[in-house]
């Protein structure tokens, strides 16, 4: 299906949950998002890392950590499901008002989202993510350079982002979007720092 990625084409999810189930996309303003090929072994490691923290300190509470692939729906206004034009497959997704999860993912803001950048994705998590983060109210979004082995924090202020704060991944960094939840990071000679 190398057409979906076109420029000129816009999609909905409705057109989305009609795709064949053994292929992976993003729509980002009605425009298709190619997800393949799979994340490599480091990229893995580093999500399975922070989930991991993640889920043992949120467990048995309110909010729900998901891994891609987990559908978020991010709809402009109240527009039906079959509508939406933007759902996206983040890394991490933390989300803690159970009424916007459903069978097929979450519909709505979640409260943090983690995107560990790769070389063929970095781009479009870097600007078009964010932006659709953003418009959408999603809290609190990090962006995880692995091999640069640095963060970049976007928090939501009067409904912006604003410039991020930036900072390296050591030690432990607070989530501000969910109350007591710090990510402790690796040491550089863990495996998590294999190529992304």
């Amino acid at each position: 299906m190398p057409q979906l990625a076109r420029k000129e084409d816009r999609f909905t999810y409705g057109a989305y949950c009609r795709w064949p189930d053994d292929e992976r996309w993003e729509l980002i303003d009605g425009r298709a998002y190619d997800m393949c090929p799979a994340p490599t072994r480091g990229h893995q490691q580093m999500v399975l890392e922070i989930a991991t923290q993640a889920h043992a300190f949120l467990r048995g509470g309110p909010c729900e950590v998901n891994v891609a692939p987990f559908d978020v729906r991010l709809p402009k206004a109240d527009e039906a499901d079959d509508r939406v034009d933007t759902v996206v497959q983040p890394d991490i997704v933390v989300i803690c008002d159970s009424r916007k999860l459903d069978e097929a993912g979450c519909r709505g803001a979640p409260d943090w989202v983690v995107e560990v950048l790769s070389p063929r994705t970095a781009a479009k998590d870097q600007r078009d993510k964010r932006d659709a983060y953003e418009r959408a109210g999603v809290r609190e979004y990090w962006l995880v350079h692995p091999t640069d082995r640095t963060l970049m924090i976007y928090r939501l202020t009067n409904g912006a982002y604003g410039r991020p704060e930036v900072q390296p991944l050591v030690g432990e960094t607070a989530v501000t979007a969910i109350a007591g939840l710090s990510i402790a990071w690796p040491p550089v000679s863990s495996a998590v720092d294999g190529p992304v």
